[in-house]
């Protein structure tokens, strides 16, 4: 059905500052952690978690993540 849908468009919580955006106007971030035991032998055990968080214009722009997209995809169009 393509981009647009009718209706009202879910509304996503930023994580900086607690503001409601829309899905289509949130910044998507792949938030990346990792955890291992302090154990360093054979059996280290690590675990590697992905959760994506949202952030709404301004708090993307304060902390950088809207230009790091931005020079992402100018990275990759010039790959090609």
């Amino acid at each position: 059905m393509g981009k647009k849908r009718r209706g009202r468009e879910r509304l996503e919580c930023c994580i900086s500052c607690g503001r409601s955006v829309p899905r289509t106007k949130a910044i998507d971030w792949n938030q990346r952690a990792r955890f291992s035991s302090d154990l360093r032998t054979a059996d280290d055990v690590s675990l590697i978690s992905e959760q994506t968080v949202y952030y709404c214009i301004s708090c993307a722009k304060h902390r950088g993540i809207l230009e790091k997209k931005k020079r992402l995809n100018e990275a990759r169009r010039g790959a090609f």
